[in-house]
């Protein structure tokens, strides 16, 4: 039989880029807007077998801080003591019979190194006194892309830059001038026409080929075109560009820092050597369009640029695009000080659709999924065309199907919507109708390669049952219904970040259909938070050159508290962990008056069974102004909360105030869960708003939050990552087209947190798969509560 696989598990688990297309938790506690538990024993943070040989990459973090780490603390370090450190750790190793070999050493941010070594020799390195823990070195991807000519690309097109208010900034005087970001990504094409104006000599560093070189994988350089990269270049360009297309701060500087290779490839090792050498190197700014789904604030990137922020870099980091759900965001986007970013769709026209077959039959799910253009789809309305059904949407279903001139009509599973429509798109389709695998809705997808329409599972077997009964032809129509305001993706993933309970993302920007500048020279449209971020990175070149005295605290504080609130579809306003402070508006960022500072609060939980408990917590209030002000301060949120304060501050100009506050919770009286509130705060001429969150009791967070498969020896073979103890962890295996359970195999009993390895014979009843499609879910039990994760699809041919 054959088999294949959407998720791939290659001994460590995978980090993604922010494109929209594990981790380990420490230990739970209850604590607000930082602090973090630890034990005196060292934490391994992956799963492993500690009688294997089998030979990994780990990253190593020391007891003794690095040297930005101590300082910040008012503690002296120095880069021999650290030296030292790792040499003795080394040599004690070697000693207890483990043999390693050092790949990065890290002394500035993060107190550490990154090693190659046997598994059987973890154990040791664990007993050796200075470890404080030990983790994966995770693995990087990206996404195609698509990318058009040169000459169809007008300043036009990056319609994000306008809407976040850089033009008046640019109006203002504010370019960038002045001011350096640094690029940690796939590198960067410097010599395309828009970008080579901000390079220097000094281009940056490329940690995959070890030389001052961070040139993009191009395809002249790849026998395979498909290992070209163009990521970091698109990203730069949505900072800088200066050209055919204007990035958000066209005057500023840029360095380049390749951490991921040929075809995307790259590790979490590299990226932290990487923001260290940014730091060292002089950046003001650091750009990380690049994440994982670990949801943890103390892995090593997130700790790392934590540091770097102590540094006075500001940082600025990709949310992640596990969306919706909450619980998504993944490091560094769960860093306690960078700027996590969340995306957001520009404002766009919504359309009615509907299609009709030669038989009588109705399908009442049919809806707009995504499109190109506006044009491409109207160009659909009233045409009578025939229809094939294309399976899952792959290469490989299309290639034996003949679509051209036609509706492709996909089930969804195993693939991206994004990538289903850009196959029938490169087959000759189109246009495509995507319905459901189960019971419920589907996203709207913007920027599809080919109109697509969505449909329900029903609807969609109906249209199936039409093919069957010889009916193969389908009328489509389509017609503007109402525009929509800025909204955030579906796919930009939501927080709370575990173990601190922070919000996250802490504000959004335009992520959606982004046209940026890649090799070719050339210019490509993409979207997720990778997307979204350098927007805020431009954005915060634009305030350092109008304020370059502004702290980090300051420039994130302005871009928090003066961003829009944004509501969805239906005119809710969206939950803080979607949204963060809201929608990123750079010019009245550089105009306030007022800053609080931090942007957002959590309080943690609550879970005292009887009686009300208390917390206090305070946020800073500066008075930019020339003037004394009076600031009032007000909250609005759940009726069971009760929030006593300070009275109202009256700030001299130039000053600030510490407001303190108390948060009164009777956890008896209210509704287990997430609840939200919002500060409110008046400086005579506009009021900010602090968004703050709280649990009642147990957060609801999953039980499970990664997986990875692969198959080896016959054998099935799977890591997954389990966010608390567990009473049970299984595989269930069902009908990927149905959703019917076929067994559920691989059980262990009273699980710990961390990744759990996990084995299956692919053998259902004690018989062999056959053809089909198979939904492998890893699922977690505690109680009543249960997570059931959508793992991946195997697919066995005949």
């Amino acid at each position: 039989m054959k088999n294949k696989f959407t998720s791939i598990f290659a001994g460590s688990m995978s980090l993604l880029l922010g494109i929209s297309s594990v981790s380990s938790i420490s230990q739970v506690s209850a604590e607000g807007n930082g602090g973090n538990s630890e034990g005196s024993v060292p934490k391994l943070h992956l799963d492993s077998d500690l009688l294997s040989d089998e030979i990994l990459t780990v990253i190593v973090e020391l007891e003794e801080e690095a040297v930005l780490q101590a300082k910040q603390q008012g503690r002296s370090q120095s880069e021999f003591r650290l030296s030292v450190e790792r040499e003795r750790i080394l040599n004690e190793l070697a000693a207890a019979g483990g043999q390693a070999e050092v790949n990065q050493e890290y002394d500035q941010l993060f107190s550490g190194f990154s090693v190659e070594l046997s598994e059987s020799d973890i154990g040791k390195l664990l007993m050796i006194e200075g470890v404080k823990s030990v983790y994966p070195d995770q693995e990087y991807e990206v996404t195609d892309t698509q990318q058009f000519d040169v000459n169809e690309v007008t300043p036009e097109m990056l319609d994000s830059a306008p809407y976040i208010e850089a033009f008046e900034a640019w109006d203002a005087g504010y370019t960038g001038e002045g001011v350096t970001v640094a690029v940690i990504d796939t590198g960067v094409d410097y010599t395309h026409p828009d970008l080579v104006h901000a390079f220097g000599d000094y281009k940056g560093w490329d940690f995959v080929d070890n030389d001052d070189d961070p040139q993009e994988t191009l395809i002249e350089d790849v026998l395979n075109p498909a290992l070209a990269t163009n990521h970091g270049t698109h990203v730069a360009g949505t900072i800088a560009a200066n050209g055919q297309i204007k990035g958000v701060a066209p005057d500023a500087s840029l360095l380049a820092y390749r951490v991921l290779g040929p075809g995307g490839s790259g590790t979490t090792s590299d990226v932290v050597a990487a923001i260290e050498r940014a730091v060292e190197d002089g950046a003001d700014i650091m750009n990380l369009s690049l994440g994982a789904t670990v949801n943890n604030p103390d892995f090593p990137t997130s700790i790392a640029l934590d540091t770097a922020m102590g540094e006075g870099v500001v940082a600025v980091t990709a949310n992640g695009n596990a969306g919706p759900q909450n619980w998504t965001v993944g490091s560094p986007g769960t860093s306690r000080d960078a700027i996590s970013v969340g995306a957001t769709q520009l404002p766009y026209n919504v359309f009615d659709a509907s299609v009709h077959t030669e038989s009588a039959q109705v399908f009442p799910s049919i809806e707009v999924m995504g499109y190109p253009s506006e044009d491409a789809l109207l160009a659909l309305n009233g045409q009578t065309l025939e229809y094939v059904y294309a399976g899952l949407g792959s290469r490989e279903d299309f290639s034996s199907i003949d679509v051209e001139g036609k509706i492709a009509l996909i089930q969804r599973g195993e693939y991206p919507f994004v990538e289903k429509a850009q196959n029938a798109a490169e087959a000759g389709a189109v246009g495509a109708i995507l319905f459901n695998n189960v019971a419920g809705t589907q996203p709207e997808i913007p920027g599809m390669a080919v109109p697509t329409l969505m449909a329900s599972l029903e609807d969609g077997q109906k249209l199936l049952q039409d093919l069957e009964n010889g009916f193969n032809t389908v009328t489509l129509s389509a017609s503007f219904s109402h525009v929509v305001g800025e909204t955030v993706a579906d796919f930009s993933s939501r927080g709370p970040v575990m173990n601190n309970w922070m919000i996250k993302p802490d504000i959004v920007a335009p992520g959606v259909s982004i046209v940026s500048t890649v090799p070719g020279p050339a210019y490509a449209s993409l979207q997720g938070t990778s997307m979204a971020a350098p927007h805020v990175a431009g954005a915060a070149a634009l305030i350092l050159e109008a304020h370059p005295d502004w702290s980090v605290d300051y420039v994130k504080a302005a871009l928090m508290n003066t961003a829009e609130q944004l509501t969805d579809r239906n005119g809710q306003v969206y939950p803080h962990n979607t949204q963060g402070a809201g929608s990123v508006r750079v010019l009245q960022a550089i105009e306030a008056e007022t800053l609080i500072i931090p942007g957002s609060h959590s309080f943690g939980i609550f879970n005292k069974q009887n009686g009300k408990e208390v917390r206090r917590q305070s946020f800073e209030i500066h008075n930019l102004s020339s003037s004394r002000k009076r600031h009032t301060v007000s909250f609005t949120g759940n009726s069971g909360i009760k929030v006593s304060n300070s009275n109202n501050l009256n700030i001299p100009a130039g000053k600030s105030n510490t407001f303190n506050f108390n948060v009164q919770v009777d956890a008896s009286n209210l509704t287990p869960g997430y609840v939200e509130g919002t500060f409110l705060i008046s400086d005579g001429i506009k009021t900010y708003e602090v968004p703050t969150i709280l649990f009642i009791h147990e957060p609801d967070f999953p039980l499970l939050n990664d997986v990875q498969f692969g198959l080896m020896d016959g054998l099935l073979v799977g890591l997954a990552n389990l966010t608390t103890d567990v009473d049970q962890f299984s595989l269930r295996v069902r009908n990927a087209d149905t959703g019917e359970l076929l067994t559920e195999t691989s059980v262990s009993q009273n699980v710990p947190r961390g990744e759990h390895f996990f084995v299956w014979d692919m053998l259902i009843d004690g018989q062999p798969l056959g053809p089909g499609n198979y939904a492998l879910n890893p699922t977690a039990v505690l109680g009543e509560r249960v997570t059931e994760l959508d793992g991946a699809v195997l697919t066995v041919g005949p």
